[in-house]
């Protein structure tokens, strides 16, 4: 899988400092992009992937894209944040294939590095907390187009720190997630995700690993956690889901890019992943 991961894209989004008090509190946070904290004072909580992290001085946290989170500071806490986009091409994702730590005790280099980043990018930092003020596509179009105008000694120096800072929290270089020693099983991920918007069955999948359905099906459900098919729908919501928050597509678009063009099916299905309707996700999450 490593020629892939030779085509990692970072793209900043925000780089700041914040002193952040009680009014830092926010639920069922979904964003597209990651996060990254320096902590350099203070205390509050962050809750995602079902651990509760506890935000200390001197410590960097990670919020992986993609991931419901929940946010709450009670009295006082100091931070310098990074938001950025990153994607192995076509909607695929780093965290497909690394196994990440989310709380890793940070350095004075690290803390360098954040300041750095931050004088490089003056214009880069929130001017409100709250995620629904920049969790949105004209937000998206406004931070890509400020690196745009980069000069190129300023996008490979952003680019560089981006990948140094993301790269400390691998758990282990040579330790893929989710991956199996057959080859094919794991490049049927990526097949997924870049035919998304396609018809997908377990027959087609297995007939692509050159494995016969039946020990496909057995060898996915081994290294990925869970059945073809019900892997297949998660990706279609997650994406469906990317789509609804970064862009203006009406629903009906939005189902046929993720291959769920029958729209009473789709709504079913995102439902049953998300616990809301299509519609109702958008209007809660972008405050429409």
């Amino acid at each position: 899988m490593q020629e892939y991961l030779q085509l990692l894209k970072l793209n900043l989004l925000n780089i700041g400092f914040a002193s952040l008090d009680d009014t830092w509190d926010f639920d069922n946070v979904f964003s597209p992009f990651s996060r990254l904290y320096y902590i350099t004072s203070g205390t509050a909580k962050v809750y995602h992937n079902n651990q509760e992290f506890y935000l200390k001085p001197n410590h960097m946290y990670l919020i992986p894209s993609n991931t419901y989170s929940r946010y709450k500071c009670d009295f006082y806490h100091e931070q310098y944040y990074i938001s950025f986009l990153e994607e192995i091409g076509n909607g695929l994702s780093i965290y497909n294939f690394r196994n990440f730590k989310y709380e890793i005790e940070a350095s004075t280099k690290d803390l360098q590095f954040f300041k750095r980043l931050l004088e490089i990018n003056p214009e880069r930092s929130l001017i409100n907390s709250k995620p629904k003020s920049y969790d949105n596509q004209t937000a998206f179009q406004k931070f890509n187009k400020q690196n745009e105008r980069l000069s190129t000694k300023r996008y490979l120096e952003t680019k560089g720190i981006l990948s140094v800072l993301f790269s400390k929290f691998i758990k282990d270089a040579n330790n893929l997630s989710h991956t199996s020693k057959n080859e094919n099983i794991n490049k049927s991920i990526i097949y997924i995700s870049e035919n998304l918007n396609q018809k997908l069955t377990v027959k087609d999948l297995a007939a692509y690993c050159h494995l016969s359905k039946d020990h496909f099906s057995k060898s996915f459900e081994k290294n990925f956690g869970m059945r073809p098919i019900r892997y297949i729908q998660s990706k279609r919501i997650q994406r469906a889901q990317l789509l609804l928050l970064t862009t203006f597509d009406s629903l009906t678009e939005i189902a046929e890019k993720v291959g769920l063009d029958n729209m009473s099916y789709f709504i079913r299905i995102f439902k049953k992943f998300t616990g809301k309707t299509p519609s109702n996700f958008r209007k809660e999450e972008l405050n429409m």
